[in-house]
């Protein structure tokens, strides 16, 4: 078993145990009412999208998602969160020094002795989701169920879903298709640009993620048989026939999206399989990236 594989089997373990801890972290995340930002890189930024959706759909305060390398310094927020595994990506740890005295700043990281630990106001420790491999599973799902949890929107649904995914087989025919596209609304939007990574990073695959509702308008007419569309969350009346009409593969969510995402990962690694690779050694990429000064 690859790292990758036996870290993302241990991600209901993962989940339990950091909404049984979001209690204790409420002081360190955003209150209700505040004007927040959320920021990652790769995999981090995407489930910033995800946590600023949710955070801000359920009215709890004003919630942007950038990446580290795109934030806009000339806007006022009360508090940034920074997501980050390694705790040593450059554009983070930039980004929190660039705000320090005027802009508190949380951090959930893995890994306690790393720069940001001296580089945020409040940092929460994951480290029993960190991770040996170079592509992200199970610390940045533990990151957004803690997030979730923090805006009571967590249930035990989720964790079970979570075994369901990884205890089902995948969608017949799927590992063999040539192109992937992965959609979302709302908070899974991110969750999709994520599915798309994964693919991407452990398997090589020609992946795509757009907002569900933006698929017709142009994405749509690469699908044709061999291709895959996979659906996180509820599906835009008519779109799954539509793809159906192309001779496309069509995958509905039926788990929670987060354990759908856990679907996504499987998948990933089994194109890697079938394609010979090894999703532990993703071509091009390391664990952190750490820019020379």
């Amino acid at each position: 078993m690859t790292h990758v594989e036996d870290e993302l089997t241990s991600q209901p373990e993962c989940w339990t145990r950091a909404a049984a801890q979001a209690g204790e972290h409420a002081g360190a995340l955003p209150a209700p009412g505040e004007r927040v930002a959320i920021v990652g890189c790769g995999t981090s930024y995407f489930m910033a999208q995800a946590v600023a959706a949710l955070r801000e759909g359920s009215g709890q305060g004003e919630t942007d998602a950038f990446a580290a390398s795109e934030f806009p310094y000339g806007r006022p927020y009360d508090r940034v969160v920074a997501l980050t595994r390694s705790g040593t990506t450059t554009e983070v740890l930039e980004l929190l020094e660039k705000v320090r005295g005027r802009t508190r700043t949380s951090a959930l990281t893995a890994d306690p002795s790393t720069p940001v630990m001296a580089a945020a106001d409040d940092v929460v420790v994951l480290d029993f989701a960190d991770e040996r491999s170079v592509v992200q599973t199970r610390f940045a799902t533990t990151a957004l169920t803690l997030l979730r949890a923090h805006l009571g929107l967590h249930t035990d649904d989720v964790v079970t879903d979570a075994r369901t995914a990884l205890g089902t087989p995948l969608p017949e025919g799927v590992v063999d298709c040539t192109q992937f596209t992965f959609l979302g609304r709302g908070w899974t939007v991110g969750l999709a640009n994520e599915a798309a990574l994964k693919m991407r990073e452990a398997s090589l695959a020609w992946t795509e993620a757009y907002p569900a509702m933006e698929y017709r308008h142009g994405p749509i007419s690469i699908t044709t048989r061999g291709t895959a569309t996979w659906m996180l969350g509820e599906a835009p009346d008519g779109l799954a026939e539509q793809v159906r009409g192309t001779g496309g593969l069509w995958v509905a969510g039926g788990l929670d999206p987060l354990a759908e995402l856990v679907r996504a990962q499987r998948l990933a690694v089994a194109v890697a399989a079938a394609r010979g690779l090894d999703p532990d050694r993703p071509r091009h990429l390391t664990r952190s990236v750490i820019l020379a000064p």
